[in-house]
């Protein structure tokens, strides 16, 4: 029997098995870029190892880019039909049902299995860190918040990655709305390893929800050498420094970044163009219209448009044919997904996700593009409590809300338009978007 770096038994056919997931593993906590080729190095090294494969399928289905996931379904099906389970850790044996679970588009039930495995053994860090992750795909703040605080006292600040747990943690109490402790928690994280890019990122958040660009570009600004090169969230904590630019009144300056930074090279990831998607519609809906850099966006999401996997990317998808003026391409892509959750087995989370939150939100936006502001509002109200359920992150999620703001505006729907921003001024006193909101009401 071996053990990782956390005293977790493995099984493992060499000690340099063992070494090559503990770098793995870093890497996976400080998302750094490498993940991916370093989990290659590990199945490549012990080809049966069962952390090894599993972290192949989480890596690949958890980053909600479908290209990835054929390849490594083949792969593990592979592995498995190898290996006698039976002969596992249990620990191992709950990862191999979760990587399965996850091919077969169960999150929701690979979440659960994950939450036990972390109740069994609170220091397997591979599964708080997917089960952290699938809370957020899913939009489950609480369990985002308590997955890590419940396994927190049985770590302390002299093991390994601590302050990768603090940092998880401080992004859950940040969704559950406890923002100053977030910042608190995520400093504290910072301070314990500089390079913890959630914990940058979670600190980040909390600045959002309270309106306080200047000090979120500030912090982005003094921390930049610790997340400006190397890991996964460069781009998305460049958006999150463009949207405090826009509550700030910088405008150009935000285009100039994304220019630079978020517009699509050809070397774009899925996030990537999530982000710009997401930024520019924001533009879009206080009446920056930019056709060329719509194109762009629009041209990269018809090849990973053709495998349903992600309501929460669908949407995307749709801001930027609506963006570009490709309206056609936004209703084959609705239509697409009418035929999907018609026929998607009952246990496919994204099916469900797509049913109740994604397919109505596309819709809207769809009709906001065409001036249909009515009928958008009709759609967003009933979900302007749900949406989360599609995933994703309270700032990322403003958009939809925003654009109910917008529409209601523009269909002239004032007592409804009045409530949501009595709503947003009340919880957000200090942002520019709803103070300006609330004088439109006021001069109504």
């Amino acid at each position: 029997m071996r053990f990782d770096q956390h005293g977790v038994p493995l099984t493992a056919a060499t000690a340099a098995a063992v070494e090559e997931l503990d770098r793995a593993v870093d890497s996976l906590l400080h998302f750094r870029s490498d993940v991916g080729d370093l989990a290659e190095r590990v199945v490549a090294e012990d080809p049966t190892l069962p952390l090894g494969n599993a972290l192949r399928v989480y890596l690949a289905v958890l980053s909600t880019d479908p290209q990835f996931v054929p390849v490594v379904a083949d792969q593990f099906a592979k592995f498995r039909s190898v290996v006698d389970t039976t002969a596992l850790t249990p620990g191992e044996q709950v990862h191999v049902e979760a990587a399965s679970r996850l091919l077969d588009g169960d999150l929701a039930d690979a979440g659960r299995l994950l939450a036990h495995r972390s109740a069994a053994e609170p220091r397997d860090a591979i599964a708080l860190a997917f089960g952290h992750q699938i809370d957020f795909l899913t939009g489950n703040a609480v369990s985002l918040r308590d997955r890590v605080g419940a396994a927190l006292p049985s770590w302390s600040e002299s093991d390994p990655h601590y302050a990768n747990l603090l940092g998880m943690y401080a992004f859950g109490l940040e969704e559950c709305g406890h923002w100053e402790k977030a910042e608190q928690v995520g400093r504290h994280a910072m301070a314990l390893d500089s390079t913890d890019v959630w914990s940058i990122h979670a600190v980040g958040h909390s600045h959002e929800m309270r309106a306080q660009f200047s000090a979120g570009i500030a912090l982005f600004d003094q921390r930049r050498a610790d997340w400006d090169t190397g890991n996964l969230l460069r781009g998305h904590i460049w958006w999150h420094y463009c949207l405090f630019l826009l509550e700030a009144g910088q405008r150009d300056q935000a285009l100039a970044i994304y220019d630079e930074v978020l517009a699509p090279d050809g070397s774009e990831t899925l996030r990537d163009v999530v982000n710009g998607a997401s930024l520019l519609w924001r533009m879009y809906l206080d009446g920056t219209h930019d056709a060329p850099r719509w194109h762009a966006l629009a041209q990269t999401w018809p090849s990973r448009m053709t495998i349903p996997f992600s309501a929460f990317n669908d949407m995307h998808a749709v801001m930027c044919y609506v963006g570009a003026g490709e309206d056609k391409a936004a209703e084959q892509l609705i239509a697409d997904r009418r035929r999907y959750v018609s026929e998607a087995p009952g246990h496919v989370t994204n099916a469900a996700m797509t049913a109740d939150v994604g397919l109505p939100v596309c819709e809207a936006l769809l009709a906001f593009g065409r001036q249909r502001y009515a009928e958008a509002v009709d759609l967003l109200w009933p979900l302007r409590r749900r949406v989360h359920e599609f995933g994703g992150s309270h700032a990322q999620r403003d958009v939809v809300q925003r654009t109910l703001v917008e529409a209601a505006f523009r269909a002239g729907r004032k007592d409804q338009a009045r409530l949501l921003v009595g709503e947003r001024i009340s919880l957000r006193p200090d942002s520019p978007y709803n103070q300006l909101k609330l004088s439109q009401i006021n001069t109504a």
